[in-house]
């Protein structure tokens, strides 16, 4: 097999994993799934993941761990540019 395409599945499967763990906690606390939104992250998770596997192809251990913290820090990113309004009364 060839080794970009194997570290991109690797990475792939790194963001499928990450998407899992996701729903995995959102059952735990009993929060109500949208699965539209559940399918379409994971999608982004699995490209996300896979693109990173190829760019740090060096191992496939780290293929795997990138894809996985790729969605992770790109989750982190938005959570930081989240912004939220305040409204004050007078």
């Amino acid at each position: 097999m060839d080794p970009t395409l194997f570290a991109g599945i690797l990475g792939g499967i790194g963001g499928l994993t990450r998407g899992v763990v996701g729903l995995l906690k959102a059952l735990s606390v009993r929060r109500k799934i949208l699965w539209e939104y559940y399918a379409i992250t994971v999608v982004v998770a699995i490209i996300i993941g896979a693109f990173i596997g190829v760019i740090f192809d060096f191992d496939p251990r780290l293929s795997l761990l990138a894809g996985y913290a790729g969605t992770d820090i790109l989750e982190g990113i938005y959570k930081s540019f989240n912004v939220s309004k305040i409204y004050v009364k007078k």
